[in-house]
């Protein structure tokens, strides 16, 4: 089998530490080691496998679901506990089935406030729906393991779009730029490309070495007689079939459509082991199916949402409004990370700004910068911080202020006076910024802060403007303890 390369570890290492600062996603890199660990034990550890499912009541009833299912009645049904499930199905399949309903559930909620993202996601889970009805033929372990590949093909993409807002923004403009070819476009604007991202992803979670083989791209018909390259291949083969196959059914019925799913069984059938007609009969079922019909219709819905949105977005002040409505949808008990990475990055695109910095007061009285955006800013906010105590600065004239404070000359002489050190030290070719004072009850928690530098043109901000950002420092406050 040949050997995967990674892409340079700095950038995604970048995106990783820019992921992490969402909060949610360690949790998901946690879940997911914890169950390939118990899967690999050199002491098959059937009690670490029963803890992950145990730990989420949802993903036990899907496991114990299918443990009594008509397949597995010849076990004896009725089939109560987790351990004795894992004994019916094996830990190989049961394992697989957890990974897939992991990372699905994880990014059902990191997409539920964005239209396009929930897009991205609805194709994902249709691609994985028709390589489940793909692999109907195979054992339930490499059924389910088809299923995580097909869904770890596309981690990239979803990893963006949840997690890089700023940059999926210019992917998808760069993308079209390109005819579609978002891969490239990826590559254009990260430095690595989605499938990349992905595989790292598998790499980060310890996923099988097949899963990460069948995540590449490669000719589904070559020969080899190793059998771990002949299983790679199928999955390869299950995972592109899948997803070309989903994008076929987004679309209309009409006789290109059918010209299309003619030549996926002509490409694909041989290998996967299902003639024409079966290939057909599968198709004709999912776009029958209640479960597919339903993912189909909200594609094409948040299509038509999403391209609606872009347009919006490309003016400034939606880009904020939308910022502050999805700030609105969240409920006040919400993660602070992820709350705080959203009113950066859309204060970011918002104002076309170079760098965004969000301080938070400690109970040391120090305000210290916890997340930003933008170049050089990650390794320069261990050194951004300074006490509350007043200083003649124009960062303590903003934490005592209740609205926000535009500076747009940064670089006279004057206002180089009112500057701090440390700030001078870290940001010295910032020419105009913002700051944001964040209050909950009378004090100030937070300080929101954005530049333009460099080559950026700042630009004037509209006293309508103001009351938008002013709206959205509002807004994060109730997301402070009073």
């Amino acid at each position: 089998m040949s050997t995967l390369t990674s892409p340079a570890p700095t950038t995604l290492d970048r995106l990783w530490s820019r992921m992490s600062e969402r909060g949610d996603f360690p949790l998901l890199s946690e879940s997911l080691r914890a169950t390939m660990t118990a899967m690999h034990d050199d002491d098959l550890d059937l009690a670490g496998l029963a803890r992950v499912v145990l730990s989420d009541f949802a993903l036990t009833q899907k496991v114990l679901k299918l443990a009594n299912s008509a397949m597995y009645m010849a076990f004896g049904g009725n089939i109560t506990t987790v351990t004795r499930a894992l004994m019916v199905l094996g830990m190989d399949a049961v394992g697989h089935l957890v990974v897939g309903l992991k990372i699905v559930d994880h990014f059902h909620q990191s997409a539920a406030r964005r239209i396009d993202a929930k897009l991205e996601l609805n194709r994902v889970l249709l691609s994985g729906r028709v390589a489940r009805n793909l692999t109907t033929r195979a054992d339930l372990r490499s059924g389910e393991e088809a299923v995580v590949c097909t869904l770890m093909r596309q981690v990239g993409r979803l990893l963006v779009v949840c997690y890089l807002d700023g940059e999926w923004s210019r992917i998808v403009q760069r993308a079209a730029e390109l005819d579609g070819d978002d891969e490239t476009a990826s590559v254009d604007v990260l430095g690595v490309s989605f499938e990349e991202i992905g595989r790292e992803a598998a790499s980060r979670w310890r996923l099988p070495d097949a899963i990460r083989a069948g995540m590449t791209r490669g000719d589904v018909h070559e020969t080899g007689d190793d059998e771990a390259d002949r299983h790679a291949r199928w999955l390869r083969s299950v995972s592109q079939c899948a997803m070309a196959l989903a994008d076929v059914l987004t679309v209309p019925p009409d006789p290109e459509r059918d010209a299309r799913i003619d030549a996926l069984a002509r490409q694909y059938g041989p290998t996967l082991g299902i003639d024409r007609d079966a290939f057909v009969e599968i198709t004709d079922r999912l776009a029958r199916d209640e479960t597919s019909d339903t993912m189909l219709r909200e594609i094409v819905e948040l299509r038509a949402n999403a391209d609606a949105i872009a347009r919006a977005r490309a003016e400034p002040d939606a880009a904020l409004e939308a910022g502050l409505a999805d700030l609105r949808s969240l409920p006040s008990e919400h993660m602070l990370g992820p709350v705080l990475a959203l009113a950066s990055e859309s204060l970011l695109a918002g104002l076309g700004l170079t760098r965004t910095v969000m301080f938070v007061r400690h109970d040391d009285h120090t305000f210290a910068a916890r997340v930003g955006f933008g170049p050089g800013v990650e390794a320069a906010l261990p050194r951004l911080r300074f006490d509350e105590r007043f200083e003649p600065d124009v960062f303590h004239l903003a934490i005592g202020n209740s609205v926000g404070i535009y500076i747009e000359q940064a670089r006279e002489p004057k206002m180089l006076r009112r500057l701090p050190a440390w700030y001078r030290d870290a940001f010295d070719d910032a020419h105009a910024f913002v700051l944001l004072p964040v209050r909950a009850g009378a004090s100030t928690v937070a300080l929101l802060y954005g530049d333009w530098a460099g080559a950026a043109p700042p630009r004037k901000i509209e006293p309508h403007e103001m009351a938008l950002l002013n709206a959205l420092a509002r807004e994060l406050g109730r997301f402070f303890p009073a």
